[in-house]
């Protein structure tokens, strides 16, 4: 981890210092993103209700600059350039480095038809196993550590050799079937949803500084 990655994780910690329990999984979870997204592997994301929307947060988080604009390599922009002319510079120069990440709860057509046709339990277990390739990543978002759908999904994760990261709370079955868990203290979903988003904006900002040096 480079300086400036670590330095988002240590203002965390200032910040929130309830949070300086979780520093060890919350590096391991930094390293196993890290290593993901150097592979050239993407990052699967699930959760229900607030937790859903934390996945569309990090997504858009990743997806572009975040805490820097991450312009393109000059190869890339010499490419389009060559292909388009200055039309091409132009949509080069606005273009953004970008960390895939997919947020399953997206998948509106897909979630509802399985589960129509099959339970919604199976709603995210069904994405991880047509997105899911070995190396890549699966975050899984459970306040109660117990949502069904969510833990369904990590298995069908772990089956396909993907790193499986959970953020949760104290309690529940998910973190003892992940590869990394980062439990935040607490039992009250508002108190541990304002938690996670702490977290994951950290392990972002740490991401793109590790991933898009100066």
């Amino acid at each position: 981890m480079n300086d400036d990655a670590r330095t988002h994780i240590s203002d965390l910690f200032e910040r929130r210092t309830e949070l300086i329990p979780c520093g060890s999984a919350l590096e391991a979870a930094f390293e196993a993103l890290k290593s993901c997204f150097q592979a050239g592997n993407k990052l699967l994301i699930c959760g229900n209700g607030g937790s859903a929307a934390d996945t569309e947060h990090i997504v858009g988080e990743l997806m572009k600059g975040f805490r820097s604009r991450r312009p393109l390599p000059e190869a890339d922009i010499a490419k389009l350039r060559t292909l388009y002319g200055s039309d091409g510079e132009e949509i080069a120069r606005q273009l953004q480095g970008a960390l895939p990440a997919i947020s399953l709860v997206s998948q509106i057509s897909l979630a509802t038809a399985v589960t129509n046709d099959v339970s919604a339990d199976m709603v995210f277990a069904q994405a991880v196993f047509g997105y899911g390739k070995p190396g890549d990543a699966l975050i899984a978002i459970s306040t109660s550590g117990n949502a069904a759908n969510v833990i369904k999904a990590v298995k069908v994760a772990r089956a396909l050799d993907l790193k499986t990261i959970a953020l949760t709370g104290e309690g529940g079955a998910l973190k003892e079937l992940v590869d990394i868990s980062i439990s935040v203290p607490g039992v009250d979903t508002a108190r541990i949803q304002e938690l996670h988003m702490a977290l994951y904006h950290s392990l972002c900002a740490a991401l793109e500084a590790e991933l898009f040096p100066g």
